[in-house]
């Protein structure tokens, strides 16, 4: 015979399950523990706040819009052990040519607090920092920025005009750093020693060539450094990207003046695309009796970090929690059974759409954790091969 006691001590519910399973004692979550680390020092605190930003106004933790905080002010708290981490604005020179820009800045990498200061910069500027630092792994910069302008010159190929910026030195530079390959009937204009100077023209021409281009998008790349001082799961941007744009030339082939195929001749990149780098949390810190409760539904240990997070973002760790139910945790299942089977709407640890799906695994599956965690494996290896998996689709689309 199956056992399933609810008990409320001090507010907090407990159940108490057994049958096959050993007897396990489960809480689901009231309130969730929150490390903040901020000003040199270390605060931990229980909250019922939704969100970060709400969370630090409560405790009067000021942060101004030059401060940095890690996961943003509008992530939601959902699980417990949760870290935040404000890195304060320090003031930061910016070194422009000539021109010098003091601000305060706590962004996560050069061209980020160039961006943060409103000085604009192209894509191919050069940022640096001095002294030097890693750009994608330190989390604060030194104490002065210095900008490395590119030079716009205009590069005429085969008769389409493209705009470029290039620290390139001479034409020829700056024909080989677009992968412009000359054939022997091409010719350019000024010679290929002439020094890049600012509004240059080049010309590279083919004569008697008809010419059709195509302009494309160059997507963001994105650049993923973990952080072992972010909650596992959480993301952070260090660096917003931005997509680039390249232009592809064709030699249109023709057989008594139609044309009948074409052939690629260069792809030059006009717009350079600059990396989005999002830091990725890695801190895992569950408690022990949530621990225990995956453990008995035959959960690897390796597997922990993607079920909690998944479970915390559809529930909070309420395996009574009715789809779009909030406040506590109730003790029981909805008296209204028909909620169970609506197909529309989500129930348990996993909000199984609908909730009697997790019969299946079990008589208990109304208010036992184990039961319905069990049914939730199945699901994840079956729909998407592993709880990896699962975790993987849930960070991309938010669902499961």
């Amino acid at each position: 015979m199956l056992f399933v006691g609810a008990v409320v001590i001090g507010g907090v519910l407990l159940l108490v399950l057994s049958e096959t399973h050993t007897t396990t004692t489960f809480h689901p979550y009231t309130s969730y523990i929150v490390i903040i680390k901020h000003d040199g020092e270390t605060q931990t605190v229980p909250t019922k706040e939704p969100t970060v930003g709400a969370l630090l106004q409560k405790l009067n933790i000021p942060v101004s819009s030059r401060d940095r905080v890690e996961p943003s002010l509008s992530t939601p708290i959902v699980e417990d052990n949760f870290r935040v981490n404000i890195y304060r604005a320090v003031p930061v020179t910016i070194t422009d040519g000539t021109t010098t820009t003091t601000t305060y800045s706590a962004a996560a990498t050069p061209r980020a607090i160039v961006a943060d200061a409103g000085v604009p910069l192209y894509p191919e500027d050069y940022v640096s920092v001095a002294p030097a630092t890693n750009l994608v792994t330190e989390q604060s910069v030194g104490e002065t920025v210095v900008i490395n302008r590119a030079t716009p010159v205009t590069l005429n190929d085969y008769g389409v005009e493209l705009p470029l910026r290039t620290h390139a030195t001479t034409v020829g530079e700056l024909l080989g750093s677009n992968n412009i390959k000359l054939a022997a009937s091409d010719t350019v204009i000024p010679a290929l020693n002439t020094p890049i100077t600012s509004g240059l023209e080049v010309f590279v021409n083919r004569k008697g060539t008809q010419i059709q281009t195509h302009t494309q998008a160059i997507p963001i790349p994105v650049q993923t450094v973990t952080d072992s001082s972010l909650s596992f799961g959480t993301t952070a941007v260090r660096q917003q990207g931005s997509a680039g744009t390249e232009v592809q030339t064709y030699q249109v082939n023709t057989v008594n003046g139609k044309a009948v195929n074409s052939t690629l001749l260069q792809t030059v990149v006009t717009v350079q695309p600059v990396p989005e780098i999002i830091a990725q949390g890695q801190a895992v810190s569950i408690p022990s009796n949530t621990q225990a409760v995956m453990a008995e539904a035959g959960i690897s240990a390796s597997d922990f970090g993607y079920v909690n997070y998944i479970v915390s973002h559809e529930s909070g760790w309420c395996p009574t929690k009715v789809q779009g139910e909030i406040g506590e945790c109730p003790g029981y299942a909805p008296s209204d059974q028909s909620v169970l089977s609506d197909a529309g709407v989500g129930y348990g640890l996993v909000q199984s759409t609908p909730g009697i799906k997790m019969a299946s695994a079990g008589s208990d599956w109304e208010t036992n954790p184990v039961t319905q965690l069990e049914w939730a494996t199945g699901y994840a290896d079956g729909r998407y091969g592993s709880w990896e998996a699962a975790y993987n689709h849930w960070q991309a689309y938010h669902n499961w």
